[in-house]
């Protein structure tokens, strides 16, 4: 039993499963969406199936993402302990484990409805897509963004069968988010990237001129919080939970600094764990209860 455990704790570790807070919560929003706003009749078979493809299909994204990237994690100091170069999870395991994550997925996005079916094989090539994205360029980190918005309205069309304007300007939200925040975490491989001639803003740019960058794409996402607080008519509690997310957005670029990267994590997995989950919070309650 020890075994298994120490199994399962690896694989959790492997797809850093702590990490479904970032999409996650606005698939629920997209959900939410649909069921509240559009007409979409609430049935907790499809909830837990949208929950289900969320999770496979992150697995199988993280998963490949380890088994392109072995060798150079093995070469990254900041990376050689991760499952597979330190040798706790064997590269075939590994591939058998997004292999199955992949199938089930699209067998999951079958049970919903034709179109998520039609666009599940879509949805993978750009989730695992991604991992190949920085050894050719620079764009790697909207790539990323891109996979990761097509949480709330992959949600929003399991529900509907159809897309709408509103739930795609919060994967717009999404997109900007993520790739912003994902320049800013990339800061901390910028020499290793260099030096293995891999692609990324950074290393494209420079810390300085990236953090810009990265500073001006959540710019946008500010923008487009505020269009859909308008576009969604939304009331008092979609104001409260956009100023805490825009806080938390501020605050991210005011505690890594081009001198110090020493709260890049910091920055990269705590805050914006915290600005997803809240944002959602407030919006789900805001589509709700007003």
């Amino acid at each position: 039993m020890t075994a298994f455990f120490r199994m399962v704790r690896n694989y959790l570790s492997l797809v850093r499963f702590s990490h479904t807070v970032f999409a996650m919560p606005f698939a629920l929003i997209g959900f939410t969406l649909a069921v509240s706003r559009d007409g979409g009749e609430f049935s907790m078979r499809l909830f837990l199936l949208i929950i289900l493809c969320m999770i496979l299909a992150r697995n199988a994204a993280m998963g490949f993402n380890r088994i392109a990237d072995r060798k150079l994690d093995a070469l990254n100091p900041r990376t050689q302990d991760r499952e597979i170069p330190a040798g706790r999870i064997s590269s075939s395991s590994a591939a058998i484990f997004v292999a199955v994550n992949s199938i089930l997925f699209i067998a999951a996005a079958g049970l919903i409805n034709r179109l998520t079916l039609a666009l599940s094989p879509l949805a993978l090539l750009i989730i695992l897509g991604y991992s190949l994205t920085k050894r050719f360029t620079s764009l790697c980190h909207f790539i990323l963004g891109l996979g990761l918005s097509l949480a709330p309205i992959g949600a929003y069309i399991s529900v509907t069968g159809h897309f709408a304007l509103l739930p795609l300007l919060y994967s717009f939200i999404v997109l900007t988010w993520v790739s912003g925040f994902d320049i800013i975490y990339s800061l901390m491989d910028d020499s290793f990237d260099r030096e293995n001639r891999l692609h990324s803003i950074p290393s494209a740019f420079g810390v300085r001129k990236a953090i810009i960058i990265s500073l001006f794409i959540h710019f946008l996402t500010i923008i487009l919080v505020i269009m859909a607080g308008l576009a969604g008519e939304a009331k008092f509690l979609f104001w409260t939970g956009a100023l805490i997310f825009i806080s938390l957005l501020i605050y991210q670029h005011l505690i890594v600094k081009q001198d110090d990267l020493s709260r890049v994590n910091l920055a990269f997995g705590t805050t914006n764990g915290i600005a997803s989950i809240v944002f959602a919070v407030f919006v789900i309650l805001d589509l709700v209860f007003l």
